[in-house]
């Protein structure tokens, strides 16, 4: 049973990553030009900018409820997309990048450890487990990534 316990959280940190079939969040953000960062292509419900701190919010909320049990609920839709669609400077650009980094490390970090018990019911939760939880950052952000990556097409900017 071991195996198949480690197996399973190398899978999932495999999947976190963005291992398998979609784009990986490095590859994504790498060389996004600051004068498209804000930018929203015709017909685009969001510019990168907005991606991106969507991302950023939404993988920090669920790494926040897998692991505090004084979790309060952000409230959809305002508190998890940026107010602008526009990044306020380089400096906001930059730190939303590196706090989807730590963000997404400590959730591997919490998927690696083998004190963390995956199929058990998250105390505060209603039923969640940090399987599920994990899965649902993986899921959520190969989502969002593939709009990222279709919005820089739209803007001209996707040459993989």
């Amino acid at each position: 049973m071991a195996d198949a316990d480690k197996a399973l959280r190398e899978h999932l940190i495999y999947l976190l990553g963005g291992g398998g079939a979609h784009v990986d969040f490095e590859s994504a953000v790498k060389d996004v030009p600051p004068a498209l960062r804000g930018k929203k292509p015709q017909n685009a419900t969001h510019s990168l900018w907005g991606i991106l701190e969507h991302l950023r919010i939404a993988q920090w909320d669920i790494l926040d409820f897998s692991r505090n049990g004084k979790y309060e609920t952000l409230k959809w839709p305002d508190e998890y997309w940026p107010k602008t669609e526009e990044p306020p400077d380089d400096r906001a650009w930059n730190q939303s990048i590196e706090k989807f980094r730590s963000d997404l490390e400590a959730m591997k970090k919490l998927v690696a450890d083998p004190k963390t018990d995956l199929y058990a019911k998250i105390p505060h939760g209603e039923g969640q487990t940090i399987l599920r939880e994990a899965l649902l950052v993986a899921d959520h952000n190969a989502y969002h990534l593939g709009e990222f990556v279709l919005v820089r097409r739209l803007l001209g900017n996707w040459n993989a």
